[in-house]
């Protein structure tokens, strides 16, 4: 029988830092990863996220995450893309870091997004994480800038930016939960990335899937 990579050669992607290993999980390594989310990814009282996918149940929560990775495998394109993987830490799923782009052959610019299981926060897997996909985006893909946003109070979130050379953009408005919030939004230029450096990446299957990136 041919592996999944075989059919999705995304699949074959490993992304390594020192500490983690990135890759897009198949049915098992999913469960493991929904199992994490239903444990839950913040306090109660807040909502970190402007889709307040984490209410509800522990069910509800580890369903939400078991079909957001689905849909960005069915819906995926060259043209508009998600890579959604799951991170582990010493071969235990800890979070998830996803990575999207629309017409990437064109704008060359990714917008990135993640959670870490709250048993694993404080312990600088958020950035090295993101450490990563920031690796996968300018040195594998040769793209020329990142983007990402955060709620104006969401301190660990604005500092893994800040560490790794991301600029303030402006503000935004949303609504959550029916309630007005202010979102920071942060660019990293190519330049800031190089400078901002810190973190050893190593990639392996990218050959395999570029072009399924627009690359």
């Amino acid at each position: 029988m041919e592996p999944p990579s075989a059919w999705w050669p995304p699949y074959a992607l490993r992304i390594h830092t020192p500490r983690l290993e990135l890759r897009l999980p198949d049915q098992a390594l999913l469960a493991d990863l929904a199992q994490v989310a239903a444990e839950g990814v913040h306090a109660p009282d807040r909502m970190p996220f402007t889709v307040p996918w984490t209410e509800g149940s522990p069910a509800g929560r580890g369903r939400s995450v078991w079909q957001h990775v689905l849909s960005t495998i069915a819906t995926w394109s060259p043209a508009a893309w998600t890579l959604s993987l799951a991170v582990l830490h010493e071969g235990i799923v800890v979070g998830r870091q996803d990575m999207s782009a629309s017409d990437f052959a064109v704008v060359r610019e990714v917008e990135t997004g993640s959670w870490l299981g709250l048993a694993h926060q404080g312990r600088g897997i958020g950035t090295e994480m993101r450490a990563a996909a920031l690796h996968l985006a300018f040195a594998g893909l040769g793209a020329r800038g990142a983007v990402s946003a955060a709620m104006s109070d969401n301190p660990r979130s604005l500092g893994v930016s800040r560490r790794l050379g991301y600029r303030p953009d402006g503000i935004q408005s949303a609504a959550v939960r029916d309630r007005p919030v202010t979102l920071q939004r942060l660019r990293l230029d190519r330049a800031d990335w190089e400078r901002h450096r810190t973190v050893d990446v190593r990639v392996e299957g990218l050959e395999e899937c570029r072009d399924m990136f627009d690359v």
